[in-house]
């Protein structure tokens, strides 16, 4: 079956023909037009707390959901009365807003992440009715240098590269999958070196995730994936691409192994 696509203002769902659905839901940086000038914080300060580049990895799999708005318009990865931020404490102590935002502009934000869930849902259901289950590579990054570009790095004890969220998934069925990743991940050869790939230490997922699971339960394997910004300077933005294409042949990696475990769980 040749891939369909579903190009919205906010994002793009492609559908392949496989089991398995990569996302990159962080990576937009779009506002809308008529929102734009009310935004306290900077696009350089947005920017900083989006994943960028994590749109380039999401054709690892023939599935494939990106989005394009910044999460500072809606957070696509929290429950809906969460998505827009409204206070300081909703994002790390950053005021994102010069003034409360209007209501009419905030419900505006929420009906494009209504129809967002209502396409994912729809994509998702047709991948399980095909397949009977599937596995979603769930990608976001995150920061490590918050006391300034140069400031020191995060410990890296408690900030693995690369952080497998398995939140409120049911481990122990979706263990050979989960366990399959993490192997093939941590076993590539990543510039003569291996990756540090561990799972829920710094975080174990966000609402996406949780919310598939729930929706699809027994059917979904969701890899809530967070690669710390080693790959790229958090504050300026600028990334390596060397690192980027490497990321990305790390993830292709684990697709073969990941789909063949996966069939061997959908059997029992």
């Amino acid at each position: 079956m040749a891939q369909t696509k579903v190009d919205a203002l906010y994002y793009t769902i492609t559908r392949g023909n496989s089991p398995l659905i990569a996302t990159a839901i962080h990576s937009g940086h779009d506002v809308r037009r008529n929102i734009k000038d009310f935004f306290f914080l900077s696009e350089k300060e947005r920017l900083r707390e989006e994943d960028p580049f994590t749109d380039q990895w999401v054709s690892v799999a023939d599935n494939q959901i990106t989005g394009h708005n910044s999460r500072f318009e809606m957070d696509l990865n929290r429950p809906r009365e969460r998505a827009i931020y409204r206070k300081p404490e909703d994002t790390w102590g950053l005021q994102v807003w010069k003034n409360e935002l209007a209501d009419e502009l905030a419900l505006e934000s929420l009906a494009h992440y209504d129809k967002f869930y209502e396409d994912v849902k729809l994509l998702l259901t047709k991948v399980q009715q095909q397949h009977g289950c599937f596995v979603v590579y769930d990608l976001h990054t995150y920061n490590h240098k918050r006391e300034g570009a140069s400031g020191p790095a995060a410990d890296p004890e408690q900030n693995p590269e690369v952080n497998i969220g398995t939140g409120n998934m049911n481990r122990e069925k979706w263990a050979p999958v989960v366990d399959t990743f993490m192997h093939t991940l941590s076993s590539y050869n990543y510039n003569g070196r291996r990756l540090d790939v561990r799972e829920n230490v710094k975080f174990q997922g966000g609402h996406f995730m949780r919310w598939i699971h729930d929706t699809f339960p027994n059917k979904a394997c969701v890899l809530s994936i967070k690669f710390k910004k080693f790959f790229m300077d958090e504050w300026t933005g600028k990334p390596d691409q060397a690192q980027l294409q490497q990321i990305k042949q790390a993830l292709e990696a684990t697709t073969r192994p990941v789909l063949e475990a996966l069939a061997k769980v959908c059997q029992v």
